[in-house]
C-alpha cells in the first residue's frame, strides 16, 4: 500500500521525468502539476498507476487524460494568474484542479451528472474554492461565465464549436482537439479581433469524443 510519501516521490518523479524532460517549461504548470495530487482523481483501485505515463479509464466510458498531455494543453494556453478559465470536459476533476492552481478563476462543465458530482466532492475535500462546476453540454460552454481568456477542450470534436469561438475574450486562447477517432489534431485558436481567429496545430492526440 503506497502512503502520502510514495505518492509525493511519484508526482515530484511524474513532472521531472514525463513532463519537464519533454519541454514542458512553464513553471506555473510544473508547479501546478506537483501541488495536485492525481491519485485523488483516479478511480478506486487505479491509485498505484496514478503516476505512470497513460490515460486510465473513469467511470461512463471516459479517461483521465495522461499527465504528459494535461501539461501540454496547458503550457500551451500560456495562462496567466489573472485569467478567466473554462474547462469542457471536467471529467474526474484532475485537469479542473491543475488548472485552478494557475488561473484566477476556473469554470468547468461535464455532461455526466456521475463524473460532475464525484469531481465535486474531490475538489471540495482539497479546497479548492475557485472552481464553478456545471452539468452541461460542452459543446455550447458556459456561456453565463464568459468571456474567458483561456477555455481547455478535453474531448474532440468534429469541429471547432462556435460557442465557444464566441466565449474568448480578446487575445483568448482556446485549446481544443478536433477530428475523428483515429485522426485528432490539437488545435490552438487565437481570437484576435471581434471577428477573427488565428489557428495553429500542436500535434497529433487521441481523445475520447466531445457529443455535439
Amino acid at each position: 500500500m503506497l502512503d502520502a510519501a510514495d505518492f509525493a516521490r511519484a508526482r515530484r518523479h511524474m513532472v521531472e521525468t514525463q513532463v519537464q524532460q519533454r519541454g514542458i517549461t512553464d513553471r506555473n504548470v510544473l508547479h501546478a502539476m506537483l501541488e495536485v495530487p492525481r491519485e485523488k482523481f483516479v478511480d478506486e483501485g487505479y491509485e498505484e498507476f496514478a503516476y505512470d505515463d497513460t490515460p486510465l479509464p473513469i467511470s461512463r466510458g471516459q479517461t483521465i487524460s495522461q499527465p504528459f498531455i494535461v501539461a501540454f494543453m496547458l503550457d500551451a494556453a500560456h495562462i496567466q494568474s489573472t485569467d478567466r478559465a473554462l474547462e469542457v470536459g471536467a471529467g474526474s476533476g484532475y485537469a479542473t484542479a491543475v488548472l485552478s492552481r494557475i488561473a484566477a478563476k476556473v469554470v468547468a462543465v461535464e455532461r455526466h451528472e456521475e463524473l460532475a458530482s464525484a469531481a465535486r466532492r474531490r475538489l471540495d475535500k482539497l479546497h479548492y474554492a475557485n472552481i464553478e462546476l456545471h452539468v452541461a453540454d460542452g459543446i455550447r460552454g458556459w456561456e453565463a461565465g464568459s468571456p474567458y481568456d483561456v477555455i481547455i477542450v478535453s474531448a474532440a470534436g468534429r469541429r471547432i464549436p462556435e460557442a465557444l469561438k464566441d466565449q474568448l475574450a480578446i487575445a483568448g486562447r482556446l485549446i481544443i482537439p478536433v477530428g475523428g477517432e483515429d485522426d485528432q489534431i490539437l488545435l490552438k485558436i487565437t481570437r484576435r479581433s471581434a471577428t477573427g481567429f488565428s489557428n495553429e496545430k500542436l500535434d497529433r492526440v487521441r481523445f475520447v469524443p466531445l457529443i455535439e
